[in-house]
């Protein structure tokens, strides 16, 4: 992704960055998936070991 910032100065230190709009969405959407993918891991790491429950028991438990 390439990305076209903007950098506002204030007292000649840069203070702020301004972004265009799709480029702040792609760049949130990245974020939220790596987020995502991040705690997917963090599960997957704390499940290790942990008997897992059949598909048809879960839905019958749900009352799916």
């Amino acid at each position: 992704m390439e990305l076209h910032p903007q950098i506002i100065e204030k007292e000649g230190k840069n203070e702020f960055v301004v972004l265009p709009f799709k480029e702040f969405q792609a760049l949130t959407a990245l974020i939220n998936d790596y987020e995502d993918l991040r705690e997917l891991r963090k599960a997957k790491e704390e499940a290790k070991g942990e008997k897992g429950v059949p598909l048809k028991n879960m839905i019958s438990e749900l009352g799916l």
